[in-house]
Protein backbone atom coordinates (compact mmCIF):
# COMPACT_ATOMS: atom_id res chain seq x y z
CA UNK A 1 0.00 0.00 0.00
CA UNK A 2 1.54 3.30 -1.11
CA UNK A 3 1.51 6.66 0.71
CA UNK A 4 -1.53 7.97 -1.19
CA UNK A 5 -3.64 4.92 -0.37
CA UNK A 6 -2.62 5.17 3.28
CA UNK A 7 -3.63 8.82 3.32
CA UNK A 8 -7.05 8.05 1.77
CA UNK A 9 -7.58 5.23 4.27
CA UNK A 10 -6.68 7.50 7.19
CA UNK A 11 -9.06 10.20 5.92
CA UNK A 12 -11.91 7.70 5.66
CA UNK A 13 -11.14 6.45 9.16
CA UNK A 14 -11.06 10.01 10.50
CA UNK A 15 -14.43 10.84 8.89
CA UNK A 16 -16.01 7.72 10.41
CA UNK A 17 -14.62 8.67 13.81
CA UNK A 18 -16.13 12.15 13.46
CA UNK A 19 -19.52 10.69 12.48
CA UNK A 20 -19.41 8.25 15.41
CA UNK A 21 -18.51 11.07 17.80
CA UNK A 22 -21.39 13.19 16.48
CA UNK A 23 -23.84 10.30 16.85
CA UNK A 24 -22.51 9.51 20.32
CA UNK A 25 -22.93 13.13 21.39
CA UNK A 26 -26.53 13.08 20.15
CA UNK A 27 -27.28 9.85 22.04
CA UNK A 28 -25.68 11.30 25.17
CA UNK A 29 -27.80 14.46 24.91
CA UNK A 30 -31.02 12.45 24.47
CA UNK A 31 -30.10 10.16 27.36
CA UNK A 32 -29.30 13.01 29.73
CA UNK A 33 -32.50 14.81 28.71
CA UNK A 34 -34.68 11.74 29.29
CA UNK A 35 -32.87 10.90 32.53
CA UNK A 36 -33.25 14.46 33.86
CA UNK A 37 -37.01 14.34 33.20
CA UNK A 38 -37.47 10.94 34.85
CA UNK A 39 -35.39 12.04 37.85
CA UNK A 40 -37.54 15.14 38.24
CA UNK A 41 -34.68 17.58 37.68
CA UNK A 42 -36.58 19.37 34.90
CA UNK A 43 -40.31 19.80 34.31
CA UNK A 44 -41.49 17.61 31.44
CA UNK A 45 -44.50 19.88 30.89
CA UNK A 46 -42.16 22.76 29.98
CA UNK A 47 -39.21 20.88 28.44
CA UNK A 48 -41.04 17.74 27.25
CA UNK A 49 -38.92 14.57 26.92
CA UNK A 50 -37.61 12.31 24.14
CA UNK A 51 -40.11 9.59 25.03
CA UNK A 52 -43.07 11.99 24.91
CA UNK A 53 -41.87 13.43 21.61
CA UNK A 54 -41.48 9.91 20.20
CA UNK A 55 -45.04 9.11 21.31
CA UNK A 56 -46.32 12.29 19.62
CA UNK A 57 -44.52 11.36 16.38
CA UNK A 58 -45.98 7.84 16.57
CA UNK A 59 -49.55 9.04 17.10
CA UNK A 60 -49.36 11.67 14.35
CA UNK A 61 -47.80 9.13 11.99
CA UNK A 62 -50.67 6.73 12.59
CA UNK A 63 -53.33 9.30 11.68
CA UNK A 64 -51.25 10.66 8.77
CA UNK A 65 -51.30 14.26 9.96
CA UNK A 66 -47.53 14.49 10.51
CA UNK A 67 -46.69 13.72 6.89
CA UNK A 68 -49.31 16.20 5.71
CA UNK A 69 -47.73 19.04 7.70
CA UNK A 70 -44.22 18.08 6.55
CA UNK A 71 -45.37 17.86 2.92
CA UNK A 72 -46.96 21.32 3.04
CA UNK A 73 -43.83 22.91 4.50
CA UNK A 74 -41.56 21.14 1.99
CA UNK A 75 -43.69 22.17 -1.00
CA UNK A 76 -43.73 25.79 0.13
CA UNK A 77 -39.97 25.71 0.71
CA UNK A 78 -39.12 24.22 -2.71
CA UNK A 79 -41.48 26.57 -4.56
CA UNK A 80 -40.05 29.65 -2.84
CA UNK A 81 -36.49 28.35 -3.34
CA UNK A 82 -37.09 27.90 -7.08
CA UNK A 83 -38.53 31.41 -7.36
CA UNK A 84 -35.60 32.92 -5.41
CA UNK A 85 -33.06 31.09 -7.58
CA UNK A 86 -34.64 32.22 -10.86
CA UNK A 87 -35.25 35.82 -9.77
CA UNK A 88 -31.78 36.05 -8.21
CA UNK A 89 -29.91 34.90 -11.31
CA UNK A 90 -32.09 36.85 -13.77
CA UNK A 91 -31.96 40.08 -11.75
CA UNK A 92 -28.20 39.84 -11.20
CA UNK A 93 -27.65 39.33 -14.94
CA UNK A 94 -29.87 42.34 -15.75
CA UNK A 95 -28.00 44.53 -13.25
CA UNK A 96 -24.68 43.38 -14.71
CA UNK A 97 -25.96 44.17 -18.20
CA UNK A 98 -27.12 47.68 -17.27
CA UNK A 99 -24.59 49.37 -14.99
CA UNK A 100 -26.67 52.54 -14.61
CA UNK A 101 -29.68 50.57 -13.37
CA UNK A 102 -27.43 48.70 -10.94
CA UNK A 103 -26.09 51.95 -9.47
CA UNK A 104 -29.63 53.27 -9.05
CA UNK A 105 -31.14 50.10 -7.57
CA UNK A 106 -28.31 48.80 -5.41
CA UNK A 107 -29.05 51.05 -2.37
CA UNK A 108 -32.70 49.97 -2.46
CA UNK A 109 -31.70 46.30 -2.62
CA UNK A 110 -29.43 46.78 0.39
CA UNK A 111 -32.25 48.50 2.27
CA UNK A 112 -34.78 45.77 1.42
CA UNK A 113 -32.30 43.05 2.35
CA UNK A 114 -31.75 44.68 5.76
CA UNK A 115 -35.46 45.09 6.47
CA UNK A 116 -36.79 42.61 9.08
CA UNK A 117 -39.02 40.35 7.00
CA UNK A 118 -41.26 39.48 9.93
CA UNK A 119 -42.40 43.12 9.84
CA UNK A 120 -43.69 42.57 6.30
CA UNK A 121 -45.81 39.53 7.16
CA UNK A 122 -48.87 41.42 8.51
CA UNK A 123 -48.81 43.70 5.46
CA UNK A 124 -48.61 40.70 3.13
CA UNK A 125 -51.62 39.13 4.85
CA UNK A 126 -53.65 42.29 4.17
CA UNK A 127 -52.47 42.49 0.56
CA UNK A 128 -52.54 38.80 -0.43
CA UNK A 129 -54.88 37.14 2.05
CA UNK A 130 -54.40 34.42 4.62
CA UNK A 131 -53.24 31.60 2.33
CA UNK A 132 -50.24 29.92 0.69
CA UNK A 133 -49.46 32.93 -1.54
CA UNK A 134 -48.58 34.98 1.53
CA UNK A 135 -46.31 32.24 2.87
CA UNK A 136 -44.41 31.87 -0.40
CA UNK A 137 -44.01 35.63 -0.88
CA UNK A 138 -42.78 35.94 2.72
CA UNK A 139 -40.24 33.17 2.13
CA UNK A 140 -39.07 34.72 -1.15
CA UNK A 141 -38.65 38.12 0.49
CA UNK A 142 -36.32 36.64 3.11
CA UNK A 143 -33.79 35.35 0.57
CA UNK A 144 -34.19 37.09 -2.77
CA UNK A 145 -32.58 40.49 -2.11
CA UNK A 146 -29.45 39.02 -0.56
CA UNK A 147 -29.24 36.54 -3.42
CA UNK A 148 -29.37 39.30 -6.03
CA UNK A 149 -26.68 41.34 -4.27
CA UNK A 150 -24.37 38.36 -3.80
CA UNK A 151 -24.63 37.19 -7.41
CA UNK A 152 -24.30 40.69 -8.83
CA UNK A 153 -21.15 41.29 -6.77
CA UNK A 154 -19.75 37.98 -8.04
CA UNK A 155 -20.55 38.92 -11.64
CA UNK A 156 -18.72 42.24 -11.26
CA UNK A 157 -15.59 40.46 -10.07
CA UNK A 158 -15.18 38.07 -13.01
CA UNK A 159 -11.80 37.94 -14.79
CA UNK A 160 -11.49 41.08 -17.00
CA UNK A 161 -8.92 39.36 -19.24
CA UNK A 162 -11.48 36.75 -20.29
CA UNK A 163 -13.97 39.51 -21.08
CA UNK A 164 -11.39 41.30 -23.23
CA UNK A 165 -10.62 38.05 -25.04
CA UNK A 166 -14.29 37.58 -25.96
CA UNK A 167 -14.46 41.12 -27.39
CA UNK A 168 -11.17 40.65 -29.30
CA UNK A 169 -12.64 37.52 -30.88
CA UNK A 170 -15.63 39.55 -32.07
CA UNK A 171 -18.06 38.72 -29.33
CA UNK A 172 -20.55 41.02 -27.60
CA UNK A 173 -22.03 41.29 -24.11
CA UNK A 174 -24.30 38.32 -24.75
CA UNK A 175 -21.23 36.24 -25.69
CA UNK A 176 -19.51 37.31 -22.48
CA UNK A 177 -22.56 36.24 -20.49
CA UNK A 178 -22.88 32.91 -22.30
CA UNK A 179 -19.24 31.83 -22.36
CA UNK A 180 -17.66 33.59 -19.36
CA UNK A 181 -20.16 35.02 -16.87
CA UNK A 182 -22.59 32.16 -16.27
CA UNK A 183 -20.17 29.20 -16.64
CA UNK A 184 -17.61 30.91 -14.42
CA UNK A 185 -20.22 31.74 -11.79
CA UNK A 186 -21.59 28.21 -11.33
CA UNK A 187 -19.67 27.63 -8.05
CA UNK A 188 -20.93 30.94 -6.63
CA UNK A 189 -24.49 30.25 -7.80
CA UNK A 190 -24.52 26.84 -6.10
CA UNK A 191 -22.90 28.26 -2.97
CA UNK A 192 -25.61 30.92 -2.92
CA UNK A 193 -28.24 28.21 -3.27
CA UNK A 194 -26.90 26.55 -0.10
CA UNK A 195 -27.66 29.74 1.81
CA UNK A 196 -30.99 30.38 0.09
CA UNK A 197 -32.48 26.96 0.80
CA UNK A 198 -32.10 27.57 4.53
CA UNK A 199 -33.41 31.12 4.30
CA UNK A 200 -36.44 29.95 2.33
CA UNK A 201 -37.22 27.40 5.04
CA UNK A 202 -36.96 30.16 7.66
CA UNK A 203 -39.23 32.39 5.55
CA UNK A 204 -41.81 29.62 5.15
CA UNK A 205 -41.93 29.09 8.92
CA UNK A 206 -42.35 32.85 9.48
CA UNK A 207 -45.23 32.83 6.99
CA UNK A 208 -46.80 29.75 8.56
CA UNK A 209 -46.69 31.41 11.97
CA UNK A 210 -49.13 34.04 10.72
CA UNK A 211 -50.97 32.73 7.68
CA UNK A 212 -51.33 28.95 7.76
CA UNK A 213 -53.64 26.21 8.94
CA UNK A 214 -51.18 23.46 8.00
CA UNK A 215 -47.41 23.04 8.11
CA UNK A 216 -44.71 22.72 10.75
CA UNK A 217 -44.77 26.46 11.49
CA UNK A 218 -48.49 26.18 12.19
CA UNK A 219 -47.84 23.24 14.55
CA UNK A 220 -45.29 25.31 16.49
CA UNK A 221 -47.71 28.22 16.94
CA UNK A 222 -50.67 25.95 17.70
CA UNK A 223 -48.66 23.91 20.21
CA UNK A 224 -47.46 27.03 22.03
CA UNK A 225 -50.99 28.43 22.20
CA UNK A 226 -52.48 25.29 23.74
CA UNK A 227 -49.35 24.50 25.82
CA UNK A 228 -48.58 21.25 23.96
CA UNK A 229 -44.80 21.58 24.17
CA UNK A 230 -44.37 18.04 22.79
CA UNK A 231 -45.81 19.33 19.51
CA UNK A 232 -43.59 22.41 19.51
CA UNK A 233 -40.31 20.63 20.20
CA UNK A 234 -41.19 17.79 17.81
CA UNK A 235 -41.76 20.31 15.01
CA UNK A 236 -38.49 22.09 15.79
CA UNK A 237 -36.56 18.81 15.70
CA UNK A 238 -38.16 17.84 12.39
CA UNK A 239 -37.21 21.26 11.00
CA UNK A 240 -33.61 20.64 12.06
CA UNK A 241 -33.60 17.32 10.21
CA UNK A 242 -35.16 18.93 7.12
CA UNK A 243 -32.61 21.77 7.17
CA UNK A 244 -29.72 19.29 7.34
CA UNK A 245 -31.23 17.22 4.52
CA UNK A 246 -31.77 20.23 2.24
CA UNK A 247 -28.22 21.45 2.88
CA UNK A 248 -26.81 18.03 2.03
CA UNK A 249 -28.78 17.92 -1.23
CA UNK A 250 -27.28 21.23 -2.37
CA UNK A 251 -23.89 20.12 -1.06
CA UNK A 252 -24.00 17.04 -3.29
CA UNK A 253 -24.96 19.21 -6.27
CA UNK A 254 -21.99 21.46 -5.48
CA UNK A 255 -19.62 18.48 -5.44
CA UNK A 256 -20.75 17.42 -8.92
CA UNK A 257 -21.25 20.76 -10.68
CA UNK A 258 -19.51 23.40 -8.59
CA UNK A 259 -15.94 22.30 -9.08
Amino acid sequence: MNAHELYVLEEKKRRWQIHLAQFGLFILFVGVWEGAVRAGWINDFIFSSPSRIAETIYQMTLDGSLFLHIKITMIETFVSFGIVTLIGIASAVLLWTCTSAAQILEPYLVMLNSLPKSALAPVLIVWLGNDIKTIIVAAVSVAVFGSILTLYTSFKEMDPDLVKLIYILGGNKYSVMKYVLLPGSVPMIISNMKVNIGLCLVGVIIGEFLAAKEGLGYLIIYGSQVFQLDLVIMSILILCVIAIGLYQIINQIEKHYGR
